[in-house]
């Protein structure tokens, strides 16, 4: 086995001095392979698309997600429906109407559009006694002439209880405008002309009749969202260039420090963006945050290369020489900390979802290739300039930066306890944080409520019930099943029982249209919507034409299959929370087997709503796994780079003592688990950790030349690490702060809480880490620490090393 330890180390360090001489002896040909490759994937990167269809959070042979395409297949899609409302007693004005029932017609002549459904085009049965049926026919068949012909037919449709609080509510005089859009025009770029093409049009309308008109719905919601994705995925990408070059050039005081790492770090990106569109993969709400993330990680790569090499060119000068150290002493490092932030985003792949495995794969290939530009095109282009003058230099002796390194090594040295018992009492207050935590989540909570697509939906909750589609499946097991009574009145009872719930809207299903019939029997008196009794039953049926024969309007065949055997009972549900959809959906699923009787009937509770609630259920699940995943396998890749288990045990509490106090701190201020907030812990410890990755690098290094005096290793480690940890500490914090100026919570979260959780990553890996070297030195320092299973290139100078001073003028 140490035979064999030795053959890799020895292979190991072989390949790491061929890397260094293929980078710095091959320079110009480096430049042009990755300028030509770069120009390619800048083609591709330009083809880059927005995604347009809805989020799939569960696994295609999810129970849930089974039972919802099938009712999609049986009754088409139930989340395709604009909705259009407004608040207005102007409607009673016959000159409104006609403006109105103008702007509706045209709107269904529009791109995308279906159907449309509003006052002006509403039928109704009319009983043809001639021929013993109904007939179904427009309310307005012809267009009234007069005030009082229209005040006549208004009254008329007033009655009409089947729209009652579905395309109107008389008592409040909200008026409704359904907009049905096209499957196709639903789910691709085409949806953005359309929809926004329709609310511009409809907004004339608004502004000449000076009425307010709200929207909604969830291919507005969508729309609306999509393009803010797009319009911040630029403002974020300029906020963290803006940041990093502010940060560099006041740190490095040197153009060329600004300049080379932005331009590195936009290599990157362009990657990034063309390797999306070469795998197939489009914009979503998180890989459109990926760019700025890569961004701050290529930045916070430089600054750890950056700052080596002005300290090599302090200690040794010579450009060669210094940049050969640079690769050798911190490129290894550097490749492990991006190695394990790259892991980060991998552990969502075990998620399951569409959405989080795309954004895992490109963001860790993108982090990998990251370090892969950063290791060759800093040591190539610097090697093109003279060595840094006196002033670029003396960032590394600043007065604030020797504070800070004598602030840390006495709290380290002579306050230890006091560290360890801070640290208990934070994490005793974290524990505690963290049994306050609560999963809900809404399907729009990551909508700001001052703005106005929330504050429209309010109106639609306030008046009619919501917009979020809310289903019910009725199956008889039996063809033409609906028409017994026995199930008529079943399925009537089940309404009113929805009816109790005030996060529900009003149900619609094929019992409307019996209710309809029977007013209509009666000659449409408001008072006879109902369900027929037993004596007039056979009267009013016998006027209906079969039901599967209903065909005059889509709206009318929509609540049953073609036998006549499964009903669906559609509503409206409110933006609730998931817990509170979990609680209705138990509530009422057991009133529903009450009706029907599970030995008789297959119910189902389905609609988007309720795919939501498992799927925010399953995702917040699989990102706790994800987290999971992500400890193992960085402590895995710890263990290979420092071969002790005590030491990776070590090393992770500082880092692990983070998330436990962002989790408090989301309990403390009641921010709610769900997919938006938990995805941050694995990216944050992925990033966190690499600050103990330099530390315990630097300080295995300095044990070998101080012959295993560990005090004096630990406070050179600390001495040598500290100002690139606080460095880069400060680009990622402020980098990812720049999302907090998001519009949606979700991004807002990644942002403050990110920037809160490696704020804490960065001093306890600075205080917290080194205490504790100190504390169990004898247990976590050991030999095998010494010897790596991969061995990184020590101090002293080498054959290579004296090559390239010879090579200074190459």
């Amino acid at each position: 086995m140490q035979v064999q330890k030795v053959f890799v180390e020895y292979h190991f360090s072989l390949m790491w001095n061929f890397l260094v001489k293929l980078i710095l002896r091959n320079r110009l040909a480096n430049l042009i392979t990755i300028g030509i490759l770069t120009l390619i994937m800048s083609m591709f990167a330009f083809k880059a698309e927005l995604s347009y269809e809805y989020a799939q959070m569960l696994p295609e042979s999810d129970p849930v997600n089974i039972t919802y395409q099938k009712f999609k297949e049986t009754f088409k899609e139930d989340g395709s429906i604009f909705f259009v409302g407004m608040k207005t007693e102007k409607m009673k004005d016959l000159e409104f109407f006609r403006d109105w029932d103008i702007l509706t017609k045209e709107v269904k002549k529009m791109y995308g559009v279906k159907e449309v459904f509003s006052l002006s085009n509403l039928f109704e049965l009319r009983k043809n006694e001639a021929i013993g049926k109904f007939e179904l026919m427009p309310v307005f068949e012809m267009f009234p002439d007069t005030q009082e012909e229209y005040d006549s037919l208004y009254s008329r449709v007033m009655d009409l209880k089947f729209y009652e609080d579905f395309v109107f509510s008389s008592a409040k005089d909200i008026h409704l405008m359904l907009i049905w859009i096209e499957e196709p025009v639903l789910n691709s770029k085409e949806r953005i002309p359309a929809i926004y093409g329709i609310r511009d049009f409809i907004e004339v309308f608004a502004v000449s009749h000076d009425v307010d008109i709200h929207y909604s719905g969830l291919p507005y919601i969508r729309t609306i969202i999509s393009q803010k994705i797009k319009q911040e995925l630029l403002l974020f990408m300029l906020l963290s260039v803006l940041v990093s070059m502010l940060i560099l050039l006041f740190f490095f005081r040197s153009a060329r420090a600004v300049i080379l790492p932005v331009a590195i770090v936009g290599i990157g990106v362009i990657w990034s963006m063309g390797l999306m569109v070469m795998i197939g993969y489009k914009i979503t709400v998180l890989t459109g945050i990926l760019p700025p993330i890569l961004v701050i990680i290529g930045i916070e790569n430089c600054i750890y290369l950056l700052t080596r090499y002005h300290k090599e060119i302090q200690e040794h000068g010579g450009v060669g020489r210094a940049l050969s150290k640079v690769i050798r002493k911190v490129g290894y490092a550097t490749l492990l900390t991006n190695a394990t932030t790259a892991v980060g985003f991998a552990a969502f792949l075990v998620t399951g979802n569409t959405m989080l495995v795309e954004f895992g794969i490109i963001a860790s290939i993108s982090i990998l290739l990251m370090f892969v530009f950063s290791i060759i095109l800093i040591p190539v282009l610097y090697s093109y300039f003279s060595a840094p003058k006196e002033r670029h230099t003396r960032h590394l002796e600043k007065d604030w930066v020797n504070g800070l390194f004598s602030f840390v090594n006495n709290i380290v040295f002579k306050h230890r306890s006091k560290v360890f018992i801070f640290t208990i009492v934070l994490a005793l207050a974290g524990i505690f944080g963290v049994f306050q935590l609560d999963q809900k989540g809404t399907m729009v909570d990551d909508i700001p409520h001052r703005d106005p697509l929330y504050t429209d939906l309010l109106f639609f909750e306030e008046h009619l019930g919501g917009v979020l589609p809310y289903e019910i499946s009725i199956d008889t097991r039996k063809r033409n099943g609906l028409t017994d009574i026995k199930n008529i009145n079943k399925i009537n009872e089940l309404q009113e029982v929805m009816l109790t719930y005030p996060e529900i809207g009003k149900p619609l299903s094929y019992i409307e249209i019996i209710k309809f019939a029977k007013q209509a029997f009666y000659n449409n008196n408001p008072n006879m919507f109902g369900i027929p009794g037993n004596h007039e039953r056979n009267f009013i049926f016998s006027y209906m034409p079969k039901m599967d024969t209903v065909s005059t309007h889509e709206m009318l065949q929509a609540f049953s299959d073609s036998n006549m055997q499964i009903a669906r009972v559609s509503a409206r549900l409110k933006n609730v929370n998931t817990k509170e959809i979990k609680e209705i959906n138990k509530s009422l699923k057991a009133k529903i087997d009450e009706i029907f009787p599970p030995e008789n009937y297959d119910t189902e509770i389905t609609g988007t709503a309720v795919v939501f609630l498992k799927g925010s259920g399953y995702l917040v699940k699989n990102l706790l796994w994800s987290l999971l995943v992500a400890t193992i396998l960085i402590s895995i890749l710890m263990y290979l780079l420092f071969n002790s288990f005590r030491m990776v045990l070590v090393s992770m509490i500082p880092n692990l003592l983070p998330q436990i106090m962002t989790a408090a701190l989301m309990g403390y201020l009641g921010i709610d688990i769900k997919p938006s907030t938990i995805i941050i812990y694995s990216i944050a410890l992925g990033i966190s950790v690499d600050a103990a990755i330099h530390l315990l690098s630097r300080y295995r290094q300095q044990l070998i030349i101080h012959n295993w005096d560990v005090k004096k290793s630990v406070e050179s480690a600390l001495k040598e690490t500290s100002v690139g940890m606080v460095y880069s500490g400060i680009v990622l914090i402020l980098g990812f702060a720049v999302f907090t100026l998001s519009k949606f919570g979700g991004t807002q979260s990644l942002g403050y809480l990110i920037a809160f959780t490696l704020t804490i990553a960065m001093f306890s890996n600075l205080i917290l880490l080194p205490s504790l070297i100190l504390r169990f030195e004898k247990s976590v320092t050991t030999k095998a620490f010494a010897k790596p299973i991969l061995e990184i290139l020590e101090e002293e100078e080498t054959e290579e090393d004296s090559e390239d001073t010879k090579q200074e003028s190459v």
